[in-house]
């Protein structure tokens, strides 16, 4: 067996989402190097040697069974992937990832390629202020002093503050910072599909929508203006109270809860459906039951053009929804991104799925993850 190194990185980000970089790179380390053993808290720092935007910086050990050369080349295979090229000789610019190998375990490494001890770690107080946080008695192996103290005696005096960010070694850890996840989308777009895909993969409580034993559902579909008002008030009813259950019990052995509705799909629907009268009446009392329900951390909408709709509602073979036709669907459409457009909570996400196959390509489902994530930690 490979004998286990102990490594430390620094992560830096000043361009794009910043925060949503530093933790991509959490996840490819993990995934490719090794176990994350420790994360720092994460800082905000002046760019150093360079004009640009501040920093997001932070450091974290791993251990790895990989040698110090395959780690570096792991490093700049990350930096390649999220978008960063490096070039040799390059001055010091903005980047949306820096990766620096600091230590390899307390070996001094001196290639073509490599320097560890990194070379400039204790000339920069952006590094050693979040390796203070994870290793501070780690001695630097030429200048046989521990993090402390090379902190304590670096001239930089660049400001630095600590942020209330926090990087998580998992998916899993991520999402369970996180009270309720809602999916949403038209009829047949597989906002069901993807809720339990994002369930089962985090260990999130699943919270579906129970519609099928509506009487009032296959008549709708027959004459939709005689049973427009009796069914939107059934279905507001049932998810008033169904969505009030589900989301106050939780379930202490689940990281998060995962929806596939949110009760305010009774208001775009009803809007759709009613007269001008009924819609009125039926806003008063969505409105008072709206105020009483959890509202997601997380809303994100599933679009999906018409044709594929209409495609996957034939495939699944309801006998009630095959007399959908392709204007309701659109009208439904309009309905929510009329109300994304004016949505209260910021942290709402619109994903484009028409060309998207999360079920059977992994990369499409991991790229609908990475949306998810990047909106769930913007500012």
């Amino acid at each position: 067996m490979k004998e286990v190194k102990t490594i430390y990185l620094s992560l830096g980000s000043n361009l794009g989402n910043k925060l949503f970089n530093l933790q991509r790179a959490v996840l490819l380390l993990q995934k490719n190097l090794g176990t994350i053993t420790d994360i720092s808290a994460v800082y905000s720092s002046p760019a150093w040697g360079f004009e640009g935007e501040d920093f997001l910086n932070a450091c974290l050990s791993i251990e790895t069974q990989r040698t110090a050369k395959q780690v570096l080349q792991l490093i700049l295979q990350i930096e390649k992937e999220m978008g960063r090229e490096r070039n040799v000789g390059e001055s010091y610019q903005s980047r949306n990832i820096d990766i620096d190998l600091l230590y390899y375990n307390s070996e001094t490494i001196q290639t073509d390629e490599l320097t560890i001890p990194h070379p400039q770690l204790h000339l920069r107080r952006f590094v050693l202020k979040p390796l203070a946080d994870i290793a501070p008695q780690f001695y630097h192996p030429v200048l046989r002093k521990d993090t402390r103290n090379l902190l304590q005696e670096c001239k930089d005096k660049n400001s630095l503050e600590q942020t209330p960010h926090k990087l998580y070694p998992s998916r899993e850890l991520l999402f369970s910072q996180f009270h309720l996840v809602a999916i949403e989308g038209n009829i047949g777009a597989g906002k069901t599909t993807l809720a339990r895909k994002l369930a089962s993969d985090h260990n999130a409580k699943l919270v579906l929508e129970r519609f099928a034993d509506n009487p009032f559902l296959p008549k709708f579909y027959n004459d939709q203006s005689r049973y427009a008002f009796p069914l939107e008030m059934s279905f507001l009813a049932d998810r008033y109270q169904q969505f009030t259950d589900d989301t106050t019990q939780l379930d202490l052995f689940k990281n998060f809860m995962v929806s596939d509705y949110d009760i305010y799909k009774s208001l775009i629907f009803a809007q759709i459906t009613l007269q001008k009268d009924e819609f009125k009446l039926y806003r008063k009392m969505f409105n008072f039951m709206y105020t009483e329900v959890r509202k997601p951390d997380i809303y994100i909408f599933l679009y999906q053009k018409t044709e594929r709709l209409l495609e996957n509602i034939k495939k699944r073979g309801r006998a009630y929804e095959q007399g959908i036709n392709k204007e309701y669907l659109e009208k439904i459409n309009r309905g929510y991104l009329d109300f994304l457009k004016g949505f209260p909570h910021r942290k709402s996400l619109i994903i484009d799925i028409a060309d998207l196959d999360f079920v059977e390509n992994k990369a499409d489902y991991e790229s609908i993850i990475d949306k998810i994530l990047e909106q769930a930690l913007s500012d």
